[in-house]
This record gives structure tokens, C-alpha cells and sequence, in this order.
């Protein structure tokens, strides 16, 4: 297995080695790699995976609690917004796991939530508030194109009615809308899928590991694309089962999108 050039980062009173490295080209035997690496992680250190999991299950149960006992769907607006805020979080936790396995470096949880809590006093708070504005600028997209397509209808519940949406406009605000909400979700993957490992792993600006990011993706379109399809895959089959999946899936593909940007690290490097 390739070393990470980098070392240990944030291990101690150390400091990530300044600027962007070199990164390779993306291959698809790179992805089961990562895959695998993940789920190796996962078994050696799995407390760790749940304990970042249980957020987003928590978080999961009660936004649909509240949903369903207030009949009031705003309540998944505000998931929506909050888990992006603790995402990265989340994410950055995972990939100090990997790295501090991936160099044989010793862990504690205190390692790993300082390391955490470092990153919030860097660059990681600039990407959260980014991928928040994507997010309302998306909502509010949503109620224009609702407002466009069926804003004329006869009032009905949209909650607990959906014959509306099998109409002919309705149709059409689902497949225009899907379109729309395709887009900004593969934007923000395009400019996150590189840039949360790089802050941590390195001394960038925010703006700089999400240009790195989105050329990366640009660069190696086929293959990321086909990454981007299994995270989105395996999250959503991991959701099926009351969220409980998400304690498994989520920590693996974490550590794997570790291991994928180490890859391409050392194939930049070679």
C-alpha cells in the first residue's frame, strides 16, 4: 500500500504541508480498492464509524418523527439543511481514521475529535456554509418549478394526496425538477468529492480545494461519475431499513473516500 507522502496530519502540534499536490488519474480499479480499504477500516476501528454514523441515524429518526406526527414536511427542510453542517465533520473524522491506519499512526478519540475540532477553526466551516447556500438556492428552485408546473391546480394536499403529481403537470414538474436537483447534486459532489480530504490532508483555501475538486472530477468525468452512482446507490439502499444501514454504510464509503484520494495522491506522486 502506498504511504501517504503527507505523514500524519494534525497528529500533534504538526501542521498540514502547504499547497495542492500533484493528483493522478482516477481508474475504476481504484474504486474497489477504495471500497475495500473502507470496509477494512470499518472492521478494524468500527466505534468510531458508529459513533459518526449515529448523527445522521438520530438526526434521521427524529426529522421523520416530527414529520409524521406534525403532518408538517418543513421539518425535512431543516434535516436537509442541518446535515450538511455535519457532514464534513463527520467525513474529515473518517479520513483521520484511515490516514492514522493507512501510516500506522497510534488513535485515541481524543486524536480524532481534536483533529475534528481543529478543522473547525480552519477552512471547513467555509465549505459547510457553501454547500448551505447550493442547498436554499435548490429549495427555492423547487418551489418556483412548483409554482410553475402546478401553481393553477386545484388546491389539495400534496402530502397525503398524489394524484396531482400523475397529471400531466405534475409529470412534468417531476421530471423537470429531477433534472434540476440532478444538476445541483452532482455540483456539489464535483466540488466536495476532493476538497474535504485535501483541507484536512493540506494548507489550502476553501475556494482552491473546491476548484481542485470540480477540474478533478472534469478530468476523470467517467470514472467519478460511476463513483458518485455507488455512494449515492449504497446510501439510499442503506436508508431503506429505518436508517439502520447508514451505521455501516455510511463509516465504509467514509474511510473508501479516504483511500480514493490517497490513490490518486500516490499516482500524482509516481
Amino acid at each position: 500500500m502506498a504511504q501517504d507522502a503527507a505523514g500524519p496530519v494534525d497528529a500533534g502540534p504538526q501542521t498540514p504541508e502547504l499547497g495542492v499536490p500533484d493528483l493522478g488519474a482516477a481508474e475504476f480499479s481504484m474504486l474497489g480498492t477504495a471500497l475495500r480499504r473502507g470496509l477494512r477500516d470499518f472492521i478494524k476501528k468500527p466505534l468510531y464509524g458508529f459513533a459518526f454514523s449515529m448523527f445522521y441515524v438520530i438526526g434521521g429518526w427524529a426529522m421523520l418523527w416530527l414529520t409524521l406526527a406534525s403532518g408538517q414536511s418543513y421539518w425535512l427542510t431543516f434535516a436537509a439543511i442541518g446535515f450538511p453542517l455535519i457532514g464534513p465533520f463527520a467525513a474529515v473524522g473518517l479520513y483521520e481514521v484511515s490516514h492514522r491506519l493507512e501510516n500506522g499512526t497510534p488513535m485515541t478519540w481524543g486524536d480524532i475529535t481534536g483533529v475534528v475540532w481543529r478543522q473547525s477553526k480552519r477552512q471547513l466551516p467555509s465549505i459547510c456554509a457553501v454547500i448551505i447556500i447550493v442547498f436554499l438556492f435548490w429549495f427555492f428552485l423547487a418551489h418556483m418549478i412548483f409554482a410553475l408546473f402546478l401553481g393553477l391546480s386545484t388546491m389539495t394536499n400534496v402530502s397525503s394526496s398524489y394524484d396531482i403529481y400523475l397529471t400531466s403537470n405534475g409529470l412534468q414538474m417531476l421530471a423537470v425538477g429531477t433534472v434540476v436537483g440532478a444538476a445541483f447534486a452532482m455540483l456539489l459532489y464535483m466540488i466536495t468529492v476532493m476538497s474535504l480530504p485535501l483541507l484536512l490532508d493540506r494548507e489550502i483555501d476553501f475556494v482552491t480545494a473546491m476548484i481542485t475538486s470540480f477540474k478533478f472530477v472534469q478530468d476523470n468525468l467517467v470514472v467519478m461519475i460511476v463513483w458518485a452512482a455507488l455512494l449515492a446507490g449504497l446510501t439510499f439502499v442503506a436508508m431503506i431499513p429505518g436508517f439502520f444501514g447508514i451505521f455501516i454504510v455510511l463509516p465504509v464509503l467514509g474511510h473508501a473516500s479516504w483511500h480514493l484520494y490517497a490513490q490518486v495522491k500516490a499516482a500524482g506522486a509516481a
